[in-house]
């Protein structure tokens, strides 16, 4: 099936982990360094998303998620697709910003 802006995925990932002691801090790191090995990039401070060629692509990914979750905290995971991850609007202050590039893709006959 040809690659299209419907079939392509983001997935975003939201946490909010507690940081009160230092074993706490451990967790809260080790989960973002882990998310971040798998590809995942920082949109905001506990927003990390990543881009996926397609659906079978992005649910492995979420299983690698999955397996990672902290023992405490919220952890949420939503998938858009790209034509709809293209209509966010962004902004710095008053200013608007320019949305993360979208990976190219190759494409194999």
């Amino acid at each position: 099936m040809r690659l299209n802006e419907y079939r392509i995925l983001w997935i975003l990932v939201f946490f909010d982990l507690p940081t009160e002691t230092k074993k706490d801090r451990q967790i809260y790191t080790r989960f973002r360094k882990d998310i971040m090995k798998d590809g995942f990039g920082m949109f905001q401070f506990s927003i990390y998303l990543r881009h996926c060629s397609s659906r079978e692509n992005a649910d492995v990914h979420i299983k690698r998620v999955k397996k990672i979750l902290p023992p405490k905290g919220h952890v949420g995971i939503m998938t858009i697709t790209d034509k709809q991850f293209g209509m966010i609007e962004l902004f710095y202050g008053k200013e608007e910003k320019e949305l993360p590039d979208t990976p190219q893709q190759l494409e194999l006959f």
